[in-house]
């Protein structure tokens, strides 16, 4: 968290990093400690205590939080993506597309549809009768954990659910893929010099993509039935490393 706040800090009031990129870059920092900061503390908590409870209206907080931050950070990588496609095929019009209006517009647009998202989870969870037990096999509460825990057969909004979430996030990672193909296209067919330029730039982006959606990938889809497994990709990868990875690879380009 202390070097998002930094990068914040950085970008805020240095007047050379008033760039389109670096905008969306402060808001991706500020997306960041948010994700970690839904679940980090009171896992830590826990673990120094032997009774770990939360409360309903904790759980549901960190239901809907996850949702609409997790959400809202794909969509800002897709913009990010869309920045850097517009920066190395449209170079010459880059500032006229990537004003500032329009990439406020943008970021506003991610946290809408992220709120969205996290705002319709809570409905639905809200209306599912519990009767206990209300033990929950992991570390924070999580969609498809809550959902096992209602007094009705749960498994088709299970799956609808699992099955929105996944829409969401294929699309953003169909968008993703075509802005890279893009901007590969348009590099091979560069000079060498804009080629290792271009490449340089868009490794940190790729690099964070694959950070953000390969735990997810292993969390939902891959290892839903290891609970042990599941639990240490979701601490190691999708709470610690998530808060840290800007910081580690966009000021080190």
């Amino acid at each position: 968290m202390s070097g998002n706040i930094v990068i914040l800090i950085l970008i805020t009031t240095d007047s050379h990093l008033l760039s389109p990129m670096y905008f969306l870059l402060a808001n991706l920092s500020f997306v960041d400690m948010w994700l970690s900061s839904n679940t980090s503390p009171k896992m830590i908590t826990d673990f120094l205590r032997e009774n770990k409870t939360i409360s309903f209206a904790g759980c549901m907080s960190q239901v809907s939080f996850a949702h609409c931050i997790a959400i809202g950070e794909m969509v800002l990588l897709v913009v990010m993506a869309y920045d850097r496609y517009v920066a190395i095929c449209k170079p010459l019009h880059y500032f006229t597309i990537m004003n500032l209006k329009r990439c406020t517009g943008l970021v506003m647009t991610s946290w809408s549809i992220g709120f969205t998202h996290g705002i319709s989870h809570l409905v639905v969870v809200m209306q599912l009768p519990f009767c206990g037990p209300n033990k929950i096999d992991s570390f924070f509460c999580d969609m498809p954990l809550v959902i096992k825990l209602a007094c009705m057969d749960s498994h088709y909004l299970n799956t609808l659910m699992n099955a929105e979430c996944g829409i969401v996030a294929l699309t953003c990672l169909t968008l993703l893929l075509l802005s890279y193909t893009n901007i590969l296209i348009t590099v091979c067919q560069s000079s060498k010099a804009g080629v290792s330029k271009a490449l340089s730039t868009c490794t940190a982006h790729i690099t964070v993509v694959m950070i953000f959606f390969l735990p997810c990938i292993f969390i939902y889809v891959w290892l839903p039935q290891y609970h042990l497994i599941r639990q240490f990709f979701c601490c190691v990868l999708f709470c610690f490393n998530t808060s840290s990875k800007p910081n580690h690879l966009y000021t080190e380009k």
